[in-house]
């Protein structure tokens, strides 16, 4: 089985910066997708951004430009930085990780979800 542990959440002021890391532990020797959504009060759990293991990214049309999702295969490990921070970004961001490759089989269907982390933009 797979745990995430997430770190990185915190208060900010609008136009800072915030690195979210999230990493992934286990018998995993290999993750497919791994993301991130967000969750603000009084709003729907919306898709942040994506990544797979090729590298291929995708990204909500309203964090295009300023976050960056990446990831570290050898550590189980992705990232998100985010720049320029607005109030709006202010939610609960949650790590995911879809298609788990274990030491002996893979299970396309396996989905873990961090606990989530505060993120909170204000002045």
């Amino acid at each position: 089985q797979a745990q995430l542990v997430e770190s990185g959440g915190g208060l900010v002021q609008p136009g800072g910066s915030l690195r979210l890391s999230c990493a992934a532990s286990g018998s995993i020797a290999k993750i497919n997708v791994m993301g991130w959504h967000r969750q603000a009060p009084g709003k729907q759990r919306e898709l942040v951004a994506l990544i797979t293991s090729p590298g291929s990214t995708n990204y909500a049309d309203s964090v295009k430009g300023r976050f960056t999702i990446s990831r570290d295969n050898a550590k189980n490990t992705v990232y998100l930085q985010m720049n320029s921070l607005k109030p709006e970004d202010t939610a609960v961001y949650y790590c995911n990780a879809q298609g788990i490759y274990y030491s002996d089989h893979y299970s396309p269907n396996d989905y873990y979800w961090g606990q989530g982390t505060q993120v909170t933009v204000s002045s």
